[in-house]
C-alpha cells in the first residue's frame, strides 16, 4: 500500500515531552507553517503525569537533547508525514530525522525505543 509520504525540512522551536514537539515546517516556496505541534509517529513515550512522570521526563529530556541541543531553539530536522493525517488531539503524525556527529541521518522515533525511552505502538 502506497504510504503517500511527504517530507519537509523544518526547525524545531519547543520539545514538550518524549513524543510531541513544535515545529516551524517549510512547505516550499517560501510558505511556512509555524508553530505546528507534532506527534511522533509509531511511538509512545511515557506521560509527564502521574506514575510515568519520572520516565516521562527521561524521555522528554532525550527527545530535547537530540532536537535541542544546548536547549535552543532553531534546530533544523527533516520530517516525513503522512498526507492529511492527524491523530487523535489534531496533531499532525510524523517520523523525524536529524543529522548525526558525522552527518549522517538518522530517524529520532527509533532512536527514542533504541534508547528505552519509548515503545513502537499501532494507532
Amino acid at each position: 500500500m502506497d504510504q503517500h509520504l511527504y517530507y519537509y525540512r523544518a526547525t524545531v522551536q519547543s520539545v514538550y515531552d518524549g513524543d510531541t514537539c513544535t515545529l516551524n515546517v517549510d512547505l516550499g516556496m517560501g510558505t511556512w507553517l509555524h508553530h505546528e505541534k507534532i506527534r511522533l509517529a509509531r511511538i509512545n513515550t511515557p506521560e509527564l503525569r502521574g506514575d510515568e512522570r519520572p520516565a516521562g521526563l527521561r524521555a522528554r529530556d532525550f527527545a530535547r537533547n537530540l532536537l535541542m541541543p544546548d536547549n535552543e531553539p532553531g534546530k533544523e530536522i527533516w520530517i516525513s508525514t503522512e498526507k492529511d493525517k492527524k491523530g487523535k488531539y489534531g496533531r499532525y503524525i510524523a517520523d523525524i530525522w536529524i543529522k548525526d556527529a558525522k552527518g549522517e541521518p538518522y530517524n529520532v522515533n527509533d532512536a527514542l525505543v533504541n534508547a528505552g525511552h519509548a515503545k513502537y505502538v499501532q494507532y
